[in-house]
């Protein structure tokens, strides 16, 4: 018996689209329990706003919609928008056509309605299981590449505390003195690296406390 590690769901969004108020509900509550965010909505519309302002980690969808259909949201997501998120579809109906466009549109996952809330469950661990990984292995790799941009060892796990404390978008809060609480380095080394790093537009300051990395710059060290 394959055993997920289901906590690794807090970190992702997920947007439900379901034109059903009552599922839609009963199903927003019970992902809310495992996920970072969910937004629950009804329409394509709604989904094209959210996804427009926030960041959307997978989409959950149900198939047949009031007046509409998910699997043109989904094509015209991919075709026109050129936006592809990782998808599981839901339905009511078996019919093999849905299960054809679904494969057409490479949709990772299919599931039957009533929906089953471990089958989910599931099929999202086994949807953002890779993600997390690729993004370990960035992080490993910036870290890599960030240190053979600097020439001093003891600026090593300074390196590796701002690439692992960056933000969803890359950005670094912290001041000198909340870095020297977390590594053994003097002011002087500290201040020292932060304009070396600013002057390779590895990490710029932004505003108070706030730094910009830039993993782009690294294509040039």
């Amino acid at each position: 018996m394959v055993t997920r590690n289901l906590n690794i769901l807090n970190r992702y969004n997920i947007l439900y689209l379901e034109d059903d108020d009552s599922l839609l509900h009963q199903t927003k509550d019970m992902l809310g329990d495992f996920v970072n965010n969910i937004f629950a909505i009804k329409t394509s519309k709604e989904a094209f706003e959210v996804i427009k302002g926030h960041r959307v980690d997978v989409i959950v969808s149900d198939i047949l919609l009031e007046n509409e259909n998910g699997i043109d949201f989904l094509r015209e997501l991919k075709e026109v928008h050129n936006i592809h998120i990782p998808t599981i579809l839901t339905t009511a109906h078996t019919d093999t056509k849905y299960l054809l466009d679904a494969i057409k549109l490479k949709v990772e996952n299919y599931i039957v309605k009533p929906i089953n809330l471990k089958e989910l469950l599931n099929s999202l661990h086994d949807i953002v299981l890779p993600l997390m990984q690729e993004k370990e292995i960035q992080k490993n790799s910036n870290i890599i590449r960030t240190i053979s941009a600097i020439t001093d060892s003891k600026q090593v796990d300074v390196i590796r505390f701002i690439v692992e404390s960056l933000d969803e978008k890359d950005q670094l809060i912290a001041s000198y003195g909340d870095i020297m609480q977390e590594v053994n380095i003097s002011k002087p080394t500290l201040i020292k690296l932060f304009k070396d790093l600013a002057s390779k537009k590895i990490l710029t300051k932004i505003a108070h406390k706030t730094y910009q990395f830039d993993q782009r710059a690294l294509e040039f060290v």
